[in-house]
């Protein structure tokens, strides 16, 4: 069995688990704990000291650790992290199903899954915990945070594995619609294959020569009414999970999505409050067999690409 990290004994703070450090069992060139701190962490000495010096750095068993104390390879630290302001992302996160093992949301665009980089309280994992008050809570996969729609979380942290090995073993079946140029001389249905790979720090993921690892169903559902530029909506059917995948893949149709910033061409970032162009990107359905209860679930996003209904990206929020 997987060796389980032990438990925290810090709270969480705004829905956010306090941060785990430990020190290298190698040892290294440090005196102190203080020291390996100073040199692996952001904030610069004076901020780790007056940490030191408030009790903010413990270790399993609660207890503060000494500013001079003496480095012990192996430790395990915890501490919690700044939490910067964040502009708020208004819009509501419904509750589409909730039971003792999993709690299913309609996730609005915008809004990241998980805490990660800048986003960390304004996250649907945060704001959850919170707002149901369930602080074990955790995701069983991730959702770009400019996709709207279907996410799974778990209520029971024992019972996360068996929840995230159905994503691994991709025994989900996953739904998505999309809104992006009507092209008359494109033929669909199609089953598009190629390999994308992306590269650590670098925005956009790229189709290369190559064994296929990504494979998305797409089909026309139907054309929008008239507009200055042809627009159509489209199924989506992931039978892989490369990142930007479908977005990758409508792109290299010649019919990218509505609202991508990256493809074809990675756009000027807007204002972290700017939420007026979402991704026209939803992940409609989520169906799997639950492996704790053994029932077949479907859940099905009750948001419209099409319109502007109260609480989505470019309504009024509610």
């Amino acid at each position: 069995m997987p060796r389980r990290s032990p438990p925290a004994p810090l709270p969480q703070r705004q829905g956010v688990d306090p941060s785990r450090l430990r020190l290298p069992t190698t040892g290294g060139p440090w005196t102190t704990i203080r020291d390996h701190l100073v040199d692996r962490l952001a904030p610069p000495a004076e901020v780790i000291d007056a940490m030191l010096r408030a009790g903010d750095f413990v270790t399993a068993d609660g207890s503060p650790v000494a500013p001079d104390a003496p480095y012990a390879p192996g430790t395990s630290l915890w501490f919690h992290r700044e939490l910067r302001p964040e502009p708020p992302v208004p819009f509501p996160l419904p509750v589409v199903h909730r039971d003792e093992h999993i709690v299913v949301v309609d996730k609005p665009h915008f809004l990241a899954t998980t805490p990660r980089g800048s986003h960390i309280t304004e996250t649907a994992l945060a704001r959850l915990r919170r707002e149901l008050g369930v602080p074990g809570l955790g995701a069983a996969h991730r959702l770009d945070r400019l996709t709207a729609g279907l996410v799974l979380f778990i209520v029971r942290p024992q019972e996360r594995g068996a929840y995230q090995n159905l994503f691994r073993d991709r025994r989900v079946h996953k739904e998505y619609e999309a809104l992006a140029p009507f092209d008359e001389g494109l033929e669909l249905p199609r089953t598009v294959r190629s390999r994308i790979e992306k590269e650590r720090g670098v925005l956009t993921a790229r189709e290369v020569p190559g064994e296929p690892n990504a494979i998305s169903r797409v089909e026309l559902l139907d054309l929008l009414p008239p507009t200055r530029t042809p627009v159509a909506r489209y199924r989506l059917v992931p039978l892989t999970g490369r990142t930007h995948q479908l977005r990758v893949h409508m792109n290299a149709l010649g019919v990218p999505i509505i609202g991508d910033p990256l493809y074809p061409v990675v756009r000027d970032a807007t204002g972290p409050g700017d939420f007026r162009e979402p991704l026209k990107l939803l992940a409609r359905v989520l169906e799997f067999r639950d492996p704790v209860t053994g029932l077949e679930h479907r859940f099905t996003s009750a948001r419209d690409l099409t319109g502007e209904p109260p609480g989505a990206p470019g309504g009024s929020p509610t």
